[in-house]
């Protein structure tokens, strides 16, 4: 008497429905941690970055009777990113400056806060280290006060002994350039704002490497009562004035 074959065996839909929904549960889970752990690995990066740059900064001091750099006042040179020119013969290419330098690339720098007058001053969804005016660097060294022929007061330690700066463990050295504003590339503000809206937020946080050498990511204070008016359009920047008491950094020397 011959058998009957075996029915083949498969998922009913109620069985791969609920495997489906198994591993939608387990995506969900996970793609914040991996968010999370990519996040954290670019601040890591970031972090290596400025400590290395911050390295080439002192060792710039050593060899300059102890200062800082300084190209002088009211010059077509803007202290704030043509620092790293500077640097050629201790950290970085000795190459003309490209957008290819990782060194001074922070992982997180995808957009920017655009306050140049008459072209829609705001949010860009572009990396500041692709920039030319930039020179090709996310990080900007602490000289605003190499600008005496505007509206605000900037600080800074340009052209500064750094043994005479009172405060090295608070004292910023050089940091990303969203701390000047502030706003943040690592935890931006959400949502993301359009093309011309700002990006600002007060406690802000970014990494930035002090004057004892150390780098840390810290939250910048934002005081909106404190505005300028440059091109017709009114701004603040954070870089203006210290921080009141509970933040851990100035930008001036004092």
């Amino acid at each position: 008497m011959r058998s009957s074959p075996k029915a083949p065996y498969g998922f009913t839909l109620i069985e791969l429905l609920a495997v489906v929904s198994v591993l939608a549960i387990l995506a969900a889970l996970l793609l914040p941690a991996v968010s999370h752990a990519n996040e954290k690995a670019g601040r890591v990066a970031c972090m290596s970055n400025l400590r290395q740059i911050n390295l080439g900064l002192r060792m710039y001091a050593d060899d300059s009777r102890d200062s800082s750099p300084w190209v002088g006042y009211d010059t077509n040179r803007n202290l704030l990113v043509c620092y790293k020119e500077l640097l050629k013969g201790y950290v970085g290419p000795s190459s003309p400056a490209t957008s290819r330098s990782r060194l001074f690339a922070c992982p997180a720098d995808k957009f920017y806060y655009d306050m140049r007058a008459g072209v829609g001053q705001g949010y860009v969804p572009e990396a500041i280290h692709e920039l030319s005016r930039a020179n090709y660097s996310s990080y900007c060294f602490n000289g605003g006060n190499q600008f005496t022929n505007l509206p605000l007061s900037v600080l800074g330690i340009g052209g500064q002994r750094l043994s005479s700066i009172k405060h090295p463990v608070r004292t910023i050295m050089v940091g990303e350039a969203p701390a000047l504003f502030p706003y943040s590339w690592h935890q931006p503000k959400q949502p993301l704002p359009v093309r011309y809206e700002w990006p600002l937020f007060n406690d802000a946080k970014d990494m930035v490497g002090f004057v004892d050498g150390h780098v840390s990511f810290i939250k910048i204070y934002w005081n909106t009562n404190k505005v300028a008016v440059v091109g017709g359009s009114a701004y603040t920047l954070a870089c203006c004035y210290d921080p009141p008491s509970g933040y851990e950094y100035q930008w001036s020397g004092d």
